[in-house]
């Protein structure tokens, strides 16, 4: 018997078989996926706002990430940047995504030399800016589900994501896997804090993988409401 001819189709064999096992083993997980908790539903639209584009900006049948700049919009610039490097640089290749940032009337020239901060040469295409009377900020915002006011200059370092029929998304349960052992109370997450990197990084990417994942099944005709959060969802697209 030829052992090193037996060995050579041994190793082979393994090579071609260890892919397949460990996709198989993936498949499963890849489908199995809780949909983002709806959180809020009938949040307002931005007809009361002007924006900076020719375009009617508006909420209905996109995927937003929305914040509010407040009076002092340069104030704001280490949020922007955060949210402009760590979720509008990812995720703007995705159909019918969009950032919508409301300010009031009166700051859009302030407002452009924020723009120059954080984009410089870059496309900024998906990303919009709006303006708007303090009432019309306040009634927006507070149409909103969230744990921290408006500030008094109408701003907040929070960001929400709205979905395509304006409902809120979130999370009704934020409890880590420590606090469900430990049987803490429940407490949701409503909203995404832009001056904490790691939330952005880590909660609010993973939820908007998933928001996007759950539209592109349900345009696949594949959507089941029942089924369970992915562990992998680096596939997912829109």
């Amino acid at each position: 018997m030829d052992y090193k001819k037996v060995s050579r189709y041994v190793v082979l064999g393994v090579l071609f078989f260890l892919p397949v096992t460990f996709l198989l083993f993936l498949y499963p997980a890849t489908h199995n996926y809780e949909p983002l908790d709806i959180v809020n539903k009938d949040v307002l639209d931005l007809q009361a706002f002007s924006s900076d584009s020719e375009d009617s900006i508006i909420l209905k049948d996109y995927i937003t990430v929305l914040g509010f700049l407040g009076d002092n919009p340069m104030d704001k610039l280490i949020a922007t940047s955060n949210l402009k490097e760590l979720v509008y640089d990812k995720f703007k290749g995705f159909k019918r995504f969009q950032i919508v940032i409301v300010a009031p009337k009166g700051t859009e020239k302030t407002v452009e030399k924020l723009k120059l901060e954080i984009a410089s040469y870059e496309d900024l295409r998906f990303w919009h800016f709006v303006f708007g009377e303090p009432s019309d900020i306040k009634r927006l915002f507070y149409s909103l589900k969230s744990e921290l006011n408006l500030n008094e200059d109408l701003s907040s370092n929070n960001v929400f994501v709205i979905d395509k029929d304006l409902s809120q998304r979130g999370r009704l349960d934020d409890r880590t896997d420590n606090e469900l052992e430990k049987n803490k109370p429940i407490y949701e997450l409503n909203s995404y804090n832009c001056i904490e990197v790691a939330e952005i990084k880590n909660k609010m990417s993973d939820d908007l993988r998933i928001l996007f994942t759950e539209y592109r099944q349900k345009r696949k005709g594949e959507f089941n409401s029942d089924t369970r959060r992915a562990n992998d969802l680096n596939n997912s697209e829109e």
